[in-house]
């Protein structure tokens, strides 16, 4: 009985270094969560750092994101739609993929939100739908119009070379913001601005991107204002009871939302007098902002800059008699005086 109790103790330990030796043959000892083996497995995170701020804002500001895989012939083999808030809030949000060693091609649209504002124009089908076939264009109207606040798009692509090498790998795929917001403000010295006195629009041809965010050329599209206010604003504070009160400006305001803006494809702004019914004022809104990229920002290429951005905000001034003040404009806070008297 004795002999019988030792050889049991030296079995069992037999059997755990046996075990420990199993579990030891992954790469840098690592197991995939619940899958009790030793393959390759990836978790594709995301960020959207390509910004100003150059801090990274997807929790806060991407609503929704689908990953497309392709392999082989740029043929589709997986897609991921992820739309939970809590999910993409979360701080280790990631999508894991497990496939075969090789390279693969990935794409990401985020901000789709049940295609509100962007149309998704490939029928999805794995294994037949082709890299080339995702394409996003902008809904509008029957007449080219679109009158909205688009939803924010933003849009990823990276290679992914993934290894035969068993364990666990994080890749990141950065995002870039395809929608900007431009707000145009009509300012008069004196008297209050009567702002259905003015149309104001934006016409571009950026209505459809490919599926490495390129701007395919398309129908020119004419975005209209989705909000039109009017407001009043002192020009200076009152310091006191002896003091003048300060004059007040009277301003209109234009909020439009435009989609990715390419450098040397301005979109262009026009703001119509409608008791003349012409144009008084017509800017390329891309060369404008441009103007202002500033000297911190003068290693950044103009692309770069157009991407980062995303807010517009630009300022024209009307003199007492509602002529235009054309000697300087206003582009997020810049001054931009020009070389003439006409724009």
């Amino acid at each position: 009985m004795k002999t019988q109790a030792k050889f049991g103790k030296w079995g069992l330990m037999l059997a755990t270094l046996l075990l420990a030796l199993s579990t030891s043959s992954c790469k840098e000892g690592f197991i995939y969560e619940g899958e009790g083996d030793c393959g390759t497995y990836y978790n594709i995170e995301f960020k959207y750092d390509y910004n100003m701020k150059f801090a990274d804002a997807f929790a806060n500001e991407v609503k929704s994101v689908s990953l497309y895989v392709f392999g082989e012939n740029d043929t589709l083999l997986e897609c991921v739609t992820i739309t939970d808030a809590e999910q993409l809030q979360s701080a280790n949000f990631s999508i894991p993929l497990e496939l075969k060693s090789g390279k693969y091609e990935l794409v990401a649209w985020a901000g789709l939100m049940g295609e509100e504002s962007f149309d998704l124009l490939a029928d999805v089908e794995v294994g037949k739908t082709n890299r080339e076939e995702l394409q996003v264009a902008i809904k509008s109207t029957n007449d080219k119009r679109v009158e909205s606040d688009l939803k924010p798009l933003y849009h990823g692509a990276m290679t992914l070379d993934y290894t035969s090498e068993p364990g666990t790998y994080t890749e990141t795929m950065s995002l870039t913001k395809d929608t900007n917001v431009v707000r145009i403000v009509l300012q008069q010295m004196s008297d209050s601005i009567v702002a259905e006195k003015f149309s104001y629009e934006i016409t571009a041809d950026n209505g459809l991107l490919a599926w490495n965010n390129d701007v395919i050329s398309s129908d020119t599209l004419t975005y209209a204002p989705w909000s039109v206010t009017t407001g009043t604003a002192d020009v200076g504070p009152d310091y006191g009871t002896n003091a003048t009160r300060a004059d007040q400006v009277s301003v209109a305001v234009a909020e439009f939302t435009i989609n990715r803006m390419i450098d040397g494809q301005s979109p262009i702004l026009t703001i119509y007098n409608l008791e003349e019914g012409e144009p008084v004022l017509s800017i390329p809104v891309a060369d404008y902002a441009l103007l202002v990229k500033g000297n911190y920002n003068r290693q950044m290429s103009n692309q770069e800059y157009l991407d980062r951005q995303d807010e517009y905000n630009m300022t024209f001034f009307l003199d007492e008699d509602g002529d235009w003040l054309s000697a300087s404009i206003i582009v997020n806070s810049w001054r931009v005086v020009l070389s003439n008297e006409t724009i």
